[in-house]
């Protein structure tokens, strides 16, 4: 009932945000615009802050980079595999797959799960997933499409990558907060608490977005490959996560955050760049609607299960 508790509100925001774009109290069209503020405002503020003001030995976590990491590019690969050699698909189509399957929503959804379940201690692992998931899936999702698109016969776009890596707001911020806790210097508190207003509307803002830019019409568009691709992301990833986590020998906080990671809904950047890319897009939206709908019975099973 504790689990319960916690994780409830979080699901209960989002489902407030579907009824307000439901009953057209809000336009969805808000949901953009929402997002953005979260992505590009809200949750850089609150990583840079959380990475400052953490001792630099305790920002490396080799063993949760290896079982969350690890897993999701094994996940990633492994749907790949099956979709291009077993289903005869495209390049293209198999990337789009295996972004779906692993390519995970945690900075709306599972930061602030660990947040109200950790506190400030639940930000960190989350931002590191976020990370991961920037730095490794994504740039591997778009040499995939460039490749795909451009015949197979030249190398992805230099820039394209760069782009998506290194101008990015969660780079930037982790970047600076990793400078930051390398110098040592405490955080000055006007800066702390500045940082800190962004920071705390990162969970309303997302979670709103989220749900009053969920659709019940997505659902229509594929839904027998969302359904399989609901069961890999948010049971099959997760377990693969959990078992590199025993073999890795991580703690108890440690294990909850990676699978917690590697169980939330899948995360619409997916969605973004089937949509750049025009491929698979609806497919691609039935699964992030599904997921996000799924996920809430799911996470509390893994929460129960490992709690």
């Amino acid at each position: 009932m504790h689990l319960a508790s916690l994780v409830f509100p979080i699901f209960a925001v989002i489902m407030t945000g579907w009824l307000a774009g439901a009953l057209g109290y809000l336009p969805r069209s808000l949901a953009g615009p929402l997002v953005q503020f979260a992505y590009n405002v809200a949750m850089p503020a609150l990583i840079f802050l959380t990475i400052a003001q953490e001792p630099l030995r305790g920002l490396l976590d080799w063993g949760f980079l290896a079982a969350f990491g690890g897993g999701s590019v094994i996940c990633f690969a492994a749907v790949i595999l099956v979709a291009r050699a077993g289903l005869g698909r495209s390049l293209a189509s198999s990337a789009m797959f295996g972004a779906v399957a692993a390519m995970t929503n945690t900075g709306f959804v599972a930061l602030p799960i660990l947040q109200a379940l950790y506190g400030p201690r639940g930000v960190l692992p989350a931002a590191i997933a976020t990370v991961v998931i920037a730095v490794v899936l994504l740039p591997a999702t778009i040499a995939l499409l460039e490749t795909s698109a451009r015949g197979g016969k030249k190398q992805p776009q230099a820039s394209l990558l760069i782009r998506h890596i290194l101008i990015n707001p969660v780079m930037i911020s982790t970047v600076l907060g990793l400078a930051w806790s390398v110098v040592g210097v405490p955080v000055p508190k006007l800066i702390a608490d500045y940082t800190g207003i962004f920071g705390e509307a990162l969970t309303p803002c997302a979670l709103f977005a989220i749900g009053l830019g969920l659709t019940l019409d997505e659902l229509r568009g594929d839904l027998k490959q969302a359904a399989v691709l609901s069961v890999v992301k948010l049971a099959v990833t997760p377990l693969i996560v959990y078992g590199l986590c025993v073999l890795c020998g991580l703690s108890q906080f440690s294990t909850i955050a990676a699978v917690v990671c590697a169980a939330v809904p899948t995360a619409k950047t997916a969605y973004i760049l089937a949509g750049e890319y025009h491929v698979e897009e609806s497919m691609t939206a039935s699964t992030v609607s599904l997921t996000t709908l799924l996920s809430v019975p799911t996470l509390l099973a893994w929460l129960y299960l490992l709690g």
